[in-house]
């Protein structure tokens, strides 16, 4: 197929990309980088060309949105260079990242602009441990290398051919110190293959370039059938994802890592992996005992892999937890078994001193000596924890040199202070304590600094939502009737019970208005939604309807000018409600419904009946909507049931089965208190996870015939 002009001047962009990476890379002596470009719309970042990532790792992170945790999308939306110099370093400000990628390595991105345009992100990698920060040469080149990479994509958008990422990364190839001669390869193979242990060698894709015999029959195959492949894909009993985890740790950390595995014929060899820029060499040799249990896989970095997979799934269960309790519970049960920890608490302050905000493992007596205790400075040549930085202490004297004052609870022997940071604000504090001396390494401590970021993001949303829930189910509460009126004749009994603690609010409501000495009104309803406006726009009905019933009105006419008004403050909003008109002189009541559910009416020696109300369409739907009226006897002793949907619905029960059952259960008697009443409805429902509130209103015409 020919090429057009267009594809022509869009690969000669790219490749002036690709020599302005590899010249990146080499001038600042990092080993691995990226180029990643800014999608039409803004919002995405593409991996346009790579050197020296793992494959599999590369194309995780291909793509990656603007808004996402990660360095490179914060690296553009600031608009400024982001450093890492370690491990740690990542934990703390990108917990989710370094847990996606638990190896160690510095890394610089930094954004590709032209103006105040930013059109993408240059990313370079160095092994950890080397420097602090970036030396000024380097960031000279950074800044350099950016400039010209915002040059070439701006005049290739000028010419109309602009660049844009194919479905994969290109995977460049690194430039060789040297022209190789083909004969000296033969006679390096040679060589090599007159020692007894066996050699490979990986690319920087992870697939086998050269395989000596000796490794082939240590590995029984054959250089035709590995050559090209990655070991851990063609040999079964190298996929282990923790064999495949050395590989990426080698390639991405630049460190030697090593693993032993157990052959076909029983053999235990050790497998070395040597990283270079331009692959990985790989030497394996056999132990020269191969009896016993089966080897190790990896020490340290197998149980470092199960422990990834449970930050991971952590990190999804965290997402469920509503309150603080939940939080430390869920990361308890995740943590505990893992780090050998025994127990866990999270700290806030308020006014220079701790609350305890929650806490496993802890006695009751430990608890109480921390909660309301003043801030424990340290001391004076160390700063506080609120810099954001964890701390971790072996033993007790390391605690008590950098805090003379700390209190030691349980005879716990080491602690990992971990600050629970959001949004570059400190929100409290999370302490894992140990019940002997403890020594952190490392990986410890880059995955608990994580697991830290896990818990800050977690706990802040369990107490954003705690404060939002108490305001809203504050706002409700104080728009029900906190007292009924008292009217001769007539007894009553309301319950209101709120959704499961965890469950957005409800918008249930009711009432009762005393309209003279005989006749008083009863009022319930649900507005529609869970949220404070449903809380509001509750209040404002129950304020309409008090109005209306004081004016005189008919209960089909309290409904058509709430209706009315409320299509006015809300038309977005529905309401169902359910008002009834009772005259106790004369033992008869009347009703209308604006789509509520119809009432209950038990009178002395029958069964329970379900009123049939002609109900009207919902308030906030019609502003023209009519609300026929029922008018019904009312002898004395009878009880009239009032209630909302959270009493009868349940998954999978059809609704007139629910109302019938209801009906079933509902046996008033001359002598039984409505209060007991009303418990009795109430209790099967109330001690289920409801995601509804319920309302309940009971009212018993107690005058004389």
């Amino acid at each position: 197929m020919e090429k057009t002009a267009s594809d022509t001047g869009a690969a000669t962009g790219s490749s002036r990309l690709d020599e302005l990476l590899l010249e990146a890379i080499v001038s600042t002596g990092a080993h691995i980088g990226a180029v990643y470009l800014l999608a039409e719309d803004g919002q995405v970042l593409r991996m346009d060309a790579q050197l020296g990532l793992p494959a599999p790792i590369a194309k995780a992170w291909s793509r990656i949105r603007r808004n996402d945790p990660i360095p490179a999308a914060a690296a553009v939306r600031e608009g400024r260079t982001v450093w890492l110099s370690g491990r740690e370093d990542l934990a703390r400000m990108f917990p989710t990242a370094a847990l996606a990628l638990p190896y160690h390595f510095a890394a610089a991105i930094s954004p590709i602009r032209t103006g105040e345009t930013i059109r993408g992100a240059l990313l370079l990698l160095w092994p950890s441990g080397r420097t602090a920060s970036l030396t000024e040469r380097q960031r000279d080149v950074i800044d350099a290398t950016c400039a010209e990479l915002g040059g070439v994509l701006q005049r290739a958008a000028d010419r109309g051919r602009p660049i844009v990422p194919g479905p994969q990364p290109r995977i460049l190839a690194p430039r060789p110190a040297r022209r190789t001669d083909p004969s000296a390869q033969l006679i390096a193979l040679e060589s090599l293959n007159r020692l007894p242990e066996g050699y490979c060698s990986l690319d920087v894709e992870g697939r086998v370039t050269l395989l000596t015999a000796p490794a082939a029959k240590l590995l029984g195959s054959c250089s035709s059938e590995l050559l090209g492949e990655r070991p851990w894909e063609a040999l079964p009993w190298l996929d282990d994802p923790a064999y495949e985890d050395r590989y990426r740790d080698a390639a991405v950390s630049r460190q030697v890592t090593s693993f032993t595995a157990r052959n076909p014929a029983g053999r235990t060899l050790t497998f070395r992996l040597y990283p270079g820029l331009t692959g990985i060499t790989v030497r394996i040799t056999p132990d020269r005992d191969s009896a016993g249990p089966a080897p190790d896989t990896g020490g340290d970095r197998h149980v470092r892999v199960i422990a990834l997979h449970e930050m991971l799934h952590l990190a999804t269960t965290l997402a469920r937890a509503v309150t603080a309790q939940e939080v430390i519970d869920l990361v308890a049960d995740h943590v505990m078994p893992v780090y050998d920890v025994q127990a866990l608490a999270i700290l806030t302050s308020n006014g220079g001193r701790m609350r305890v905000a929650a806490s496993r493992g802890y006695s009751r007596q430990a608890i109480d000596e921390f909660d309301g205790r003043p801030v424990i400075p340290p001391a004076r040549e160390r700063r506080p924890l609120e810099a954001g930085k964890p701390a971790f202490f072996s033993t007790w004297d390391e605690l008590r040199q950098a805090y003379p004052d700390a209190i030691r609870s349980d005879n716990m022997s080491a602690w990992a202070f971990l600050p629970l940071v959001t949004s570059g604000r400190p929100i409290g504090l999370c302490i894992l304590a140990y019940d002997r001396p403890h020594r952190f390494n490392t990986d410890e401590r880059a995955t608990l600094t994580a697991l830290a970021g896990l818990i800050a993001q977690a706990f802040e949303r369990a107490r954003l939502y705690d404060v939002k829930h108490q305001l809203a189910q504050c706002l409700q509460s104080s728009l029900l009737p906190r007292t009924l009126p008292e009217i001769p004749g007539l007894d009553v009994a309301a319950r209101y019970v709120p959704a499961t603690p965890g469950m957005d609010i409800g918008g249930d409501f009711y009432d009762l208005i005393r309209l003279s000495d005989t006749v008083a009104a009863a009022v319930i309803g649900d507005v529609q939604g869970h949220d404070v406006t449903a809380a509001a726009l509750m209040g404002q009905v129950r304020t309409a309807i008090h109005a209306h019933a004081a004016s005189g009105a008919n209960p089909g006419e309290v409904l058509a000018r709430t209706n009315r008004l409320l299509m006015e403050l809300a038309p977005d909003r529905f309401t169902s409600c359910l008002y009834v008109s009772l005259d106790l002189e004369r033992h008869t009541a009347c009703l209308a419904s604006a789509g509520h559910l119809p009432p209950l009416l038990g009178r002395p020696g029958a069964p329970a009946k379900v009123l049939s109300t002609s109900p009207g369409l919902l308030l906030g739907i019609d502003p023209e909507a009519e609300y026929p009226t029922t008018d019904l006897d009312l002898p004395p002793g009878s009880v009239l049931t009032l209630y909302t949907d959270g009493l009868i619905e349940l998954p999978g029960l059809d609704l007139d089965d629910a109302i019938r059952d209801l009906a079933d259960r509902f046996t008033p008697c001359p002598g039984r208190s409505l209060h007991d009443l009303a418990e009795f409805l109430i209790e099967p429902v109330a001690l289920d996870q409801r995601t509804d509130d319920i309302a309940v209103l009971l009212l018993r015409d107690a005058s004389r015939p």
